[in-house]
Formats: structure tokens, C-alpha cells, sequence
């Protein structure tokens, strides 16, 4: 069987979140389907993965309620095993930004969104703009746009706490991107909120753009939040991920090995043949051997 990943998300005030989530649950349940689902007063922010026959009915159930008809939907290649179980959960937030509504609400607020059209053409034109990366420094590892700044968070509540390495971009085009595009609404809104003047989105993200531009102006691959850990759309890409140890060429991730840290980070099979025995530091393996000896 051929299976699919469904990446969707949508920004609109949802009346009674707890009994969308117990429809979501039954209707992806039934139909066999697994990920996870954020809902909120906010919106959702759901990835499905399952055969394309039971996710395409998953888009006319959802795209069945008028708040979310207009919904843009994107689709990737599944194995059948990109998540373990299925998770629908109600939370206060669809991105754990922690950013207050008063300072970013994209419901109400957010920057223009970028067709992909429109940011090859800035490419090709030459056009003067920076790239900021919204997600984590270990998912910007493995993949980028040209032009790109990492800003180093590990988490997207980072934002505020790196915001000054920022501010030299304040009157600058600015670009922000993420892997779907959720993560850009309410951090794009932040930057607006905060004095940035010329402030865009990458709409449906970068997903979206590797899907029409395959192996063009984004480098390396697109890391996942699930079992496949990276994709790309074909191309002829070039490889930009470097293993944490020797330098070398590599886009195969590991957790750290020390449970204090699980940091996902890039290591090449020479280096690690055991991923399950992978440690991002010296510092971490040297912590893991010394609880390992006392214990």
C-alpha cells in the first residue's frame, strides 16, 4: 500500500476545542491514521500519516467544516511508519512559542505570506533580503536556504531570549521560514510587534517550496518531527549537513545517548554505527560513563 503525510495547520478562534479534538480522534481513529494533533482556542496544527485512500478522507472530513475549507493542506511520501500511535490533545497554544496573545496573535496580526513563486524570483533577481530561519539549530543542521541566518534556538519559546542577535535586522526585508509555516505566523507577528518594518512569511513553509522547487535554492534536507527524521523532493541538492565529530559530509541524525540531554544532532555512520549509542559531546559521554561507573 502507498502511504501519505498529511502537514496542515490553520490560525482561527475554535469555539469549543475539546469537542473538536474528540471528533479528530474518532475520524483519524477510525481511519486508521497516526501523528499527532495540537488544538486550541487559537486554531490546529495537526501531521497524519496513513494509506493516501484513508488520508484523502481525512482532508474532506476536516475541509468539511467551513472554518477550515480553505485550509492549505501539504503532502508528503509515507513509509507507513513515520509515527507510533496516534495523539490528538487540547493545549493553550498550537506552537509551544509561550509568546503572550497580547504580543503576537496571528488571528488578529501577522506578516504578508510569500508565495514560492515569489521567493525563487527574489532569488533569481537578486533581490536584497535576509532569510531567517525559525526553527532549531538542529533541524537548520541538516538543511537551509541560501542566504540564511541560524538564530540559534532550541526551542521555539527561544524567541524572545535571542531576539537582540536579531535587531540589526530591524529595517531589512526579512524572510522567515519553517518547515510547515506555523511556526512563522506567531513569530512573524512578534518581529512586527517588536519594530521590525519589513517583515514576510514563506507561505505553507518550506515544504511548499522544496515540493515546487525541488534541489533549488534550499540546500541539504528538510528535518521531520517523526520516524523518517529528514525528506527532500528530489533534485539535484546539495549536501550540507557535517558530522558532529569528524567534519564529514552527513545527513543522518541520532538522539544523544545522555538521557539528561537527547539532543538530535548530525553523525555519520563511521563515526556512530550505533545510533542508539550516540553522544553530541565529549562533555555528554563523559557524563554518561561517569553514571554509568557510579551507578
Amino acid at each position: 500500500m502507498e502511504y501519505q503525510v498529511l502537514l496542515f495547520y490553520k490560525y482561527i478562534t475554535v469555539a469549543n476545542p475539546v469537542a473538536l479534538a474528540d471528533a479528530v480522534r474518532l475520524k483519524a481513529g477510525e481511519l486508521g491514521l497516526k501523528g499527532r494533533a495540537l488544538i486550541a482556542e487559537e486554531g490546529i496544527n495537526m501531521t497524519f500519516e496513513g494509506t493516501i485512500d484513508a488520508t484523502e478522507a481525512f482532508v474532506s472530513f476536516i475541509q468539511s467544516d467551513t472554518l477550515f475549507a480553505d485550509m492549505q493542506i501539504k503532502r508528503s511520501r509515507g513509509g507507513g511508519t513515520s509515527f507510533p500511535k496516534l495523539s490528538v490533545k487540547v493545549r493553550n497554544q498550537i506552537v509551544g512559542t509561550r509568546i503572550p496573545h497580547e504580543e503576537a496573535d496571528p488571528r488578529i496580526r501577522t506578516a504578508p505570506h510569500l508565495k514560492p513563486e515569489e521567493l525563487r524570483s527574489w532569488y533569481e533577481s537578486g533581490e536584497d533580503f535576509v532569510v531567517v530561519d525559525m526553527r532549531n539549530s538542529y533541524e537548520f543542521a541538516s538543511g537551509h536556504f541560501s542566504n540564511s541566518i541560524d538564530p540559534g534556538m532550541q526551542n521555539s519559546r527561544d524567541l524572545p531570549a535571542i531576539l537582540h542577535k536579531l535587531e540589526p535586522l530591524k529595517s531589512k526585508k526579512v524572510l522567515t521560514v519553517c518547515t510547515g509555516g506555523v511556526r512563522c505566523e506567531s513569530m512573524a507577528a512578534y518581529l512586527l510587534g517588536k519594530g521590525f518594518s519589513n517583515v514576510y512569511q514563506l507561505d505553507g513553509g518550506i515544504h511548499s517550496y522544496m515540493e515546487k522547487y525541488p534541489g533549488k535554492d534550499f540546500k541539504g534536507t528538510l528535518y521531520t518531527f517523526d520516524q523518517r527524521l529528514v525528506m527532500d523532493f528530489g533534485g539535484e541538492r546539495e549536501v550540507v549537513g557535517v558530522c558532529g565529530k569528524c567534519g564529514l559530509k552527513t545527513e543522518r541524525y541520532a538522539n544523544c545517548a545522555n538521557t539528561a540531554c537527547h539532543l538530535h544532532f548530525l553523525i555519520c555512520l563511521d563515526c556512530s554505527p550505533d545510533e542508539r549509542n550516540a553522544f553530541c559531546s565529549a562533555e555528554c559521554e563523559a557524563t554518561r560513563a561517569h553514571s554509568v561507573s557510579t551507578s
